[in-house]
């Protein structure tokens, strides 16, 4: 069973940054492409960024375009979020999420925390 594990969220005050991690317990980071998605309080989960296997080639959510930046380090196992500028809105439960090529986001991590303040 593929198990992902987040690490580095935190409290930040408005226009602070963040390195969010994402590992998992079966090495599958580095065949697989990955998503970073988050839920705010009282509302749906929401696309936030996507990286191919390769890292060549990412995504975003217009929300988060020029401040957030996705990465991975296959050789590491390791897939990044690295959040700059960060506002109040931002604040949410941060997810990992990996799936198979061509597939639906099938594994997920725990989530964490990550609250902006003013």
């Amino acid at each position: 069973q593929v198990q992902l594990q987040e690490s580095g969220g935190g409290l930040v005050q408005a226009g602070g940054s963040l390195r969010l991690s994402c590992t998992n317990s079966r090495h599958i980071l580095s065949n697989y492409p990955m998503g970073w998605f988050r839920r705010a309080p009282g509302k749906e989960r929401e696309f936030v960024a996507a990286i191919n296997w390769s890292g060549d080639s990412t995504n975003y959510a217009d929300s988060v375009k020029g401040r957030f930046t996705i990465s991975r380090d296959n050789a590491e196992n390791m897939v990044y979020l690295r959040m700059n500028e960060l506002k109040p809105e931002d604040t949410a439960v941060y997810y990992c999420a990996a799936r198979r090529m061509g597939g639906s986001y099938e594994w997920w991590g725990q989530g964490t925390q990550v609250t902006v303040s003013t």
